[in-house]
């Protein structure tokens, strides 16, 4: 029986982690899971019930009231939140001005981590996000830390959104957003975006997506057969 590992993909916005996650996971017929959406669809949730990311009380009482799953449509995982269809939604600028703020509060990171640890404890799992191989699996068999220069990033961002929405979003805005996230990200008490000692680090600035995924899954074929 062919013995199955985790694999964790970290980095920063607009790197390519989600695209070669899906296709990585596809590839090993494994489950796919993007830590970042769950992220998304917090914020979401925050944002139709009108809770301001200052409302403590409103965030603690909010929290019980949030499921997220990922379901397949057609041949893709979606983002589900309480039973509703949302991954256009949290792809949204308004979503992604201010999710890092809100994946900086340690209740809304402690309710996430849990979900997430028990995805991952039957091993064959493919995650992505800023802290799965520093806090959510540490223990994971094979560990990446994604990297890119920031207008290539802000370009790929660009397009992405363009090909989802239909609207060319202004690239400096873009590139705003990006790095203030970044500053986010990597500065936050609770569990910042960080490459641990054993990640493998991949810069993707000048690398086909093909060939991001390749690499990966020649690493981890090598571990699964070994």
């Amino acid at each position: 029986m062919t013995k199955k590992i985790n694999i964790a993909i970290d980095g920063y916005s607009a790197c390519g982690k989600s695209s070669t996650a899906k296709q990585v996971a596809a590839k090993l017929g494994y489950i796919y899971i993007d830590s970042g959406a769950m992220y998304r669809a917090v914020t979401l949730f925050f944002q139709q019930h009108l809770i301001d990311i200052d409302n403590l009380h409103g965030i603690a009482n909010a929290l019980p009231k949030i499921t997220i799953e990922f379901k397949p449509v057609g041949t893709l995982y979606h983002t589900f939140l309480n039973n509703e269809d949302v991954e256009q939604a949290i792809r949204q600028p308004r979503v992604a001005a201010v999710v890092s703020e809100v994946a900086a509060m340690s209740n809304v990171r402690k309710k996430l981590v849990e979900q997430q640890q028990k995805m991952a404890a039957q091993k064959g799992v493919v995650m992505e996000g800023r802290d799965i191989g520093s806090v959510v699996m540490p223990d994971a068999e094979l560990k990446f830390f994604m990297t890119a220069d920031i207008d290539i990033r802000s370009k790929r961002r660009q397009d992405e959104l363009l090909k989802k929405t239909g609207t060319l979003y202004p690239i400096d805005e873009l590139k705003a957003n990006l790095l203030h996230r970044d500053k986010i990200d990597s500065t936050r008490d609770d569990s910042p975006l960080t490459k641990v000692e054993d990640a493998i680090e991949i810069d993707t600035s000048y690398l086909t997506l093909n060939e991001q995924i390749d690499l990966i899954c020649k690493k981890a074929n090598a571990l699964i057969t070994q």
